[in-house]
């Protein structure tokens, strides 16, 4: 069984200094962070916050996603793609379920369609000029209706690598929006043909 959050966070103050903070992450020290360790501290370690705060849409009649069901470059029954914009990498897309779902409750069958689209869309990204990889997350804590990040990592940028790079995204200045819509469409394009779906 996991640790109580009051159990978690005095094991956590085992490692840390008196003012409640952990040595610098090991990560730090990779020639990929963004950051020099010389000089870098970590926050304090606060308290946890029991019971934790809701997450946006956890009821559906407030949910943003749900309101934007239709919108999208491109649309299924089930699933919406959007873009981010105002992005530091290349190209940032977000794939939505049309119903409100999160992961841990998505039925089967649209979590089937997830993997394959996941490699459907990664593929895509991957496939555009000048991009080498398409970093894919879940993480959840801010939004109650799922949603998944295709971050696409530019080529020969190999201080990008890894799970520094959404880091990195928000350090870089803003990329050209005209050059990623372009790419947007690109990738939507090539979704139509592998997979089928359609513009709204």
């Amino acid at each position: 069984m996991a640790l109580r959050p009051d159990e978690f966070y005095a094991h956590a103050l085992e490692a840390a200094d008196e003012e409640r903070r952990l040595p610098l992450a090991r990560m730090t020290g990779w020639d990929i962070s963004p950051f020099a360790p010389a000089g870098l501290t970590v926050s304090a370690l606060r308290e946890p916050v029991l019971p934790e705060p809701p997450r946006h849409g956890e009821d559906p009649a407030d949910c943003r996603s749900c309101e934007r069901r239709d919108e999208g470059l491109w649309l299924t029954d089930n699933w919406r793609l959007t873009r981010i914009p105002k992005a530091g990498v290349p190209l940032i897309l977000m794939l939505h379920p049309r119903e409100h779902h999160d992961l841990a409750d998505l039925p089967d069958e649209l979590a089937a369609e997830l993997g394959v689209l996941t490699k459907h869309i990664a593929k895509h990204i991957q496939a555009l000029p000048h991009i080498s990889r398409a970093h894919v997350y879940r993480i959840g804590d801010g939004g109650a209706h799922l949603h998944v990040w295709f971050f696409a990592r530019p080529e020969g940028q190999s201080q990008l690598y890894g799970s520094w790079l959404v880091v990195w995204d928000d350090l870089l200045p803003e990329y050209p929006d005209d050059v990623a819509a372009a790419d947007a469409t690109l990738v939507v394009d090539a979704l139509l043909a592998s997979y089928g779906g359609r513009r709204p």
